[in-house]
């Protein structure tokens, strides 16, 4: 009995004495080999090639490195060190900056109210299994296409404006949180909704007494993430799609006027918004646990 199971483990015991390497110093390393690996190592090598090749070949028009590293210095040190502040461009960035957290709160609010019920369609614990991979194929590929081209879709019929980015920043927002509503409502305990279903209550009931009120807490940290990612798309959409804001301001102070302090300016008012938002999302969610 003892040999035909001797027998059994050596051809397993030869093929883990074959991935086994001795290293100089008489250690022993275990080398794994796949084709996963080797797959991931030849994109990497091709991708550094691509790269090594489009530097070899991109058309510089003779441009004197060192003047333009010099004169990109010379800018970053006037935007963030000698930014301008004035009683009427702190009143201005201030409204401008308001009108960017609402665009924010917005297509955050649209995008979490359109999920919240989507969700209950693709968790796999009480949904078909047919309709969830259905509906996570069509979440999946609102999620593929970025935000900006959701925005200038959306501006074909609405025109470019506030009204396209939070379209197109809700619809994105929606595929967002719907794959993380969804799987935080898989990650509940089963038992529960097996106990309701054995009660007698009906789907509704199941929904709003177990699903919801256990899965509050993580689908409101997924809410307050994607409300960060949201005011930084608003930012950007102010420029892009012509939504105003802060974003809108801080592209025409760089393009248009070329007004390297009140850039300074504008970026340090965003990074401190961004730095408030964040701890106020924290302590709302350490509250709410």
């Amino acid at each position: 009995m003892i040999d035909s199971a001797l027998s059994k483990n050596i051809p397993l015991a030869l093929e883990l004495q074959a991935h086994i390497k001795k290293t100089p110093a008489g250690k022993i390393k275990i080398h794994a080999s796949n084709k996963s690996s080797q797959v991931i190592k030849i994109t990497l090598i091709t991708l550094l090639a691509l790269t090594i090749y489009g530097f070899l070949t991109f058309d510089y028009k003779n441009i004197d490195f060192t003047s333009a590293i010099g004169s990109t210095l010379h800018n970053t040190k006037v935007v963030f060190l000698t930014p301008r502040i004035t009683h009427m461009t702190v009143i201005k960035s201030l409204y401008q900056l308001l009108i960017t957290f609402c665009l924010g709160v917005l297509s955050t609010l649209f995008g979490a109210a359109i999920a919240l019920f989507v969700s209950l369609l693709c968790a796999k614990n009480i949904a078909n299994p047919v309709t969830a991979n259905i509906v996570k194929s069509m979440v999946a590929f609102v999620r593929a296409v970025p935000t900006v081209l959701w925005v200038l879709i959306f501006a074909v019929s609405a025109g470019l404006g506030s009204v396209a980015a939070v379209a197109g920043v809700t619809f994105h927002s929606a595929g967002y949180l719907i794959k993380a509503y969804a799987e935080s409502i898989e990650e509940m305990d089963s038992g529960t909704i097996e106990a309701l279903k054995a009660c007698g209550a009906n789907y509704w009931q199941i929904v709003f007494q177990a699903i919801w009120p256990s899965t509050v807490s993580l689908m409101l940290a997924w809410t307050f993430m994607r409300f960060e990612i949201n005011f930084t798309n608003a930012i950007a959409m102010g420029a892009a799609a012509g939504a105003g804001g802060i974003g809108y301001e801080l592209f025409m102070a760089g393009s248009f006027y070329f007004d390297l302090r009140e850039m300074g300016y504008l970026t340090y008012v965003i990074v401190i918004a961004v730095i408030l938002l964040e701890v106020a999302a924290t302590k709302i969610k350490a509250k709410v646990k």
